[in-house]
């Protein structure tokens, strides 16, 4: 089912499609982030990685209980969007030779995957509620707070020591 395809004819089944978008999204970044892990060289930034790995495997069972409270079996559908994003990280990755700069571009990376999940997540809690679903936007909303703290500390570190260190 495309974005506009003729499978949608109703905001409930835009919402039914962008949430099986993220669940796509969030089990792709679930394969994406053991091998940033590896390549990471600050100790706090393999850290932080495998912290939203944990965090993400929660956001994945976040949205199963999601589909179980709709009576739907979880399930995802193509994401090209994050999936140019993973893809377009693994080739910057690819190209950089100093640890130190590629511990920047890692960063970068990742926050390009959360200011995508930021909005999905922001547009699916705002459906939910509008289309009666508050219970649903509840546990979005915690999927969200997480992704938005994961960003902020992902900034906190690019600031404080990995871009100075990329910079030298």
């Amino acid at each position: 089912m495309g974005l506009f395809s003729k499978d949608i004819k109703s905001m409930d089944d835009l919402f039914v499609h962008t949430l099986k978008d993220i669940y796509y999204a969030e089990n792709q970044i679930t394969k994406a982030l053991p091998q940033m892990m590896e390549k990471a060289s600050n100790q706090q930034l393999k850290q932080g990685f495998e912290q939203h790995l944990r965090e993400t495997e929660g956001h994945i069972r976040n949205l199963e209980q999601v589909f179980q409270m709709m009576n739907m079996e979880p399930k995802g559908v193509d994401c090209p969007a994050i999936d140019g994003i993973i893809e377009e990280s693994k080739e910057v990755a690819g190209d950089v030779d100093d640890p130190k700069v590629l511990d920047a571009a890692l960063i970068a990376a990742a926050q390009a995957v959360e200011h995508y999940e930021i909005t999905r997540y922001g547009t699916l809690i705002t459906w939910a509620q509008e289309l009666g679903k508050n219970e649903c936007a509840d546990i979005l909303k915690r999927n969200l707070a997480e992704e938005k703290a994961t960003d902020q500390k992902l900034t906190e570190l690019a600031e404080s020591r990995i871009n100075l260190a990329a910079a030298e």
